[in-house]
């Protein structure tokens, strides 16, 4: 770690931590916009992991994990460089939409650039005065609107040390998420950044166990880093791989009536959800296609033919996944000191 670092011309010694505005595009008012940074230098050496949350605007989970975060008491023994942005999309988060006001996916505009779109401008900044600055990086989700997702990390997980943070965040499922082309992840392992995707729960929503599971988890990642010290005494959750997930999508369009709920164990052939009219005449039954876990579900009882309903990720062992996903649930107790 080196003595002398700075984001956005701000300094920041060891031992010292700085709130920084990162000033991006403004607004057509002329209004200043920036992307609020928080900046822990501990004061050992060590290394520089980024957590960011709210790249899309409506999804707030990650808000409030890194709330809880930067404000722990574990972070007085850091070592190495924590950067924590409880928000990427401002303008987003503003208009409660997950997109910028270009109407552009800010996930799908990476690496962007300084002479592009508003989308484009504000990628190529976070990724130049953030993400080029650390080795490792933890991007906080939620499911999109109506959707619920469960706790989870996607990653590439063929990379064993990725495999390893990600095993050690903690949730009782990982997927193994291919590249997207213009997402962080796909930019930030250009620069050979090792980079966790964090999904859980809905848009617009707080979901208090998903964000005590994230919180935990991102702690788990900094002791796994060795930028925190140990801590012993508790059982760890030993993750399922899924190399493969998929959507299932309505049949038909009518008024939906789920028969299975996130994070159940489904058989191949078991019925998942009936659609049916106006007057309750059924019109569709939607199957599970082969034997998983719940990792994904609309919530809203509407639907039109061709949406997808529940996103299934599937295992060799799902009754296993279930006993993990239990102990997740109980040893997240209320009363827990981070």
């Amino acid at each position: 770690m080196p003595d002398s670092f700075a984001i956005a011309g701000v300094e920041v010694p060891r031992g010292e931590t700085r709130k920084i505005e990162l000033p991006i595009v403004r607004l057509y008012t002329d209004t200043e916009m920036a992307i609020p940074v928080y900046v822990h230098r501990g004061k050992k050496s060590g290394p520089t992991m980024f957590v960011c949350a709210a790249i899309h605007g409506d999804e707030l989970n990650g808000v409030e994990i890194i709330s809880r975060l930067i404000n722990s008491k574990s972070l007085k023994s850091l070592r190495g460089t924590l950067i924590a942005v409880p928000v990427v999309n401002v303008y987003g988060v503003l208009q409660q939409s997950r997109y910028l006001p270009d109407r552009r996916d800010l996930n799908r505009s990476f690496p962007g650039s300084a002479r592009g779109s508003l989308a484009a401008r504000t990628a190529h900044v976070f990724l130049e005065e953030v993400v080029s600055k650390c080795d490792y990086g933890i991007d906080l989700h939620t499911g999109a609107l109506h959707r619920s997702n469960l706790p989870q990390i996607r990653a590439n997980l063929d990379d064993s040390e990725t495999r390893e943070m990600a095993s050690a965040f903690g949730v009782p499922v990982l997927l193994n998420a291919t590249l997207r082309d213009g997402s962080l992840r796909q930019a930030a392992a250009d620069l050979g950044v090792r980079i966790l995707l964090y999904e859980a729960g809905e848009a617009l929503r707080f979901d208090e166990l998903c964000i005590r599971a994230g919180v935990r988890g991102v702690l788990n990642v900094l002791r796994k880093l060795e930028m925190l010290p140990p801590k012993k005494g508790r059982r760890g959750i030993e993750p399922f791989v899924a190399r493969r997930s998929g959507w299932l999508r309505a049949g038909d369009s009518g008024i939906v009536n789920h028969k299975k709920q996130l994070g159940d164990h489904v058989k191949k052939g078991e019925i998942l959800a009936t659609i049916a009219d106006l007057y309750g005449n059924e019109l569709d039954t939607v199957l599970a296609d082969a034997d998983g876990i719940i990792i994904g579900k609309q919530n809203i009882p509407l639907v039109q033919e061709g949406e997808a309903m529940y996103h299934v990720a599937y295992f060799h062992e799902p009754n296993e996944v279930l006993e993990n996903l239990e102990l997740l649930q109980d040893s997240l107790l209320p009363e827990e000191n981070f």
